[in-house]
């Protein structure tokens, strides 16, 4: 028989209706409260989930509640985690784990001593996409792979979100907002990294937001807006990231990932599936059949992930390598200031790969 994890979110903010909507499907996991500052936001999304409202302090004090989503702002990501873990919660966020790698740590220590799991976002790296593309690498078709190019270039989120002042303070940025899809994507395709190289620039001090009721409203803008860098991997292979905020489009791939013998064109790393591409040397550009990964994931099949995985495992979107993402976003920050490569001080596994299937319950 299932017996489901139960579930309390915190933070109801506009993410979270997709975490809500795979709650409602997947059997090993159930919905049982919501919390958020804003109550008439936690009272709508409870009605509109069949759950109750709860105040953050009830819900963490909550006996019914197993393990606390954390979907709130990523200044407060930190903060709440570790409220939850004393409360005797494990705890699944979003990304990122924090908005310092000192903070993750904290999270990671209260966790470890407490003996909370602890799992965090993107989980867009479980689905058909990558771990397809994954598969294939593993399995040798591109040969031995040299390098990989991640391309993330946008005009900036004021121009559909009706909030998007955190996306442009410390903490967020397109490199905290968007670089963990594409370099948890690297770091499950090629490993871990040990040395970064990085260059930034901020185009404009404020935003102005077009649409909702503060169109019109400025924003300021207090983190760079465009970074770029290298990652050199544990493998020797070196990837090469942009992610801006400052560009109106790219024709350029999400992902592209070279190898002696092939090359792979990956989708989007923001979402779950996606054709994978691939042209050998000497050949054209084919596109493969599908070999790996949940099938038909979406937000909230990390946490899935957590729950399935025995006490005595890491989960696949696990805090190690999460607090690995953000000690390379933030050693690429501190490379852009010094003009000189930063080595990592952190390291994680390579995740296990996702065979191709569904994502099953445990069972008691």
């Amino acid at each position: 028989m299932v017996k489901p994890v139960n579930v309390g979110i915190v933070g109801c903010g506009a993410i979270s209706a997709a975490y809500t909507t795979t709650i409602a499907r997947l059997a090993g996991l159930r919905l049982t409260a919501v919390a958020d500052l804003d109550a008439a936001r936690a009272r709508a999304t409870a009605e509109a989930n069949g759950t109750r409202a709860l105040s953050v302090a009830e819900l963490l004090a909550d006996p019914d509640v197993d393990i606390v989503l954390n979907l709130t702002i990523p200044a407060a990501h930190a903060d709440v985690a570790l409220a939850a873990i004393a409360a005797g919660k494990d705890v699944y966020g979003e990304k990122p784990l924090a908005t310092t790698k000192a903070e993750a740590l904290q999270v990671l220590q209260a966790a470890d001593t407490a003996g909370a799991r602890l799992g965090c976002a993107p989980d867009t790296v479980l689905g058909t996409g990558v771990q397809t593309a994954r598969w294939y690498v593993d399995n040798g078709l591109i040969g031995r792979p040299v390098a990989a190019t991640a391309i993330m270039n946008h005009p900036g989120h004021e121009r559909w979100h009706p909030n998007p002042d955190f996306y442009y303070t410390p903490g967020g940025g397109p490199l905290f907002d968007m670089g963990p899809y594409y370099i948890t994507a690297l770091i499950t395709l090629l490993g871990p990294v040990s040395k970064v190289i990085g260059a930034a620039s901020r185009t404009r001090s404020e935003r102005t937001i077009v649409t909702g009721p503060r169109a019109g409203t400025t924003v300021p803008v207090t983190t760079d807006s465009h970074v770029t860098g290298i990652l050199i991997h544990d493998s020797g292979a070196l990837s090469t990231l942009v992610m801006s905020f400052d560009s109106a489009a790219t024709r350029a791939p999400n992902i592209e990932l070279h190898g002696e013998q092939a090359t792979l064109h990956l989708p989007d790393p923001n979402h779950f599936d996606g054709e994978i591409h691939a042209h050998p040397v000497g050949g054209t550009w084919t596109s493969l059949p599908t070999r790996a990964g949940y099938q038909d994931a979406a937000r909230g099949y990390g946490l899935a992930d957590l729950t399935t995985t025995p006490p005595t495992q890491l989960p696949r979107t696990s805090a190690a390598l999460a607090l690995h993402v953000l000690d390379i976003m933030e050693s690429l920050l501190t490379s852009t200031t010094t003009g000189q490569a930063t080595a990592l001080t952190t390291t994680c596994d390579r995740p296990p790969p996702v065979p191709l299937g569904p994502l099953e319950p445990r069972t008691e």
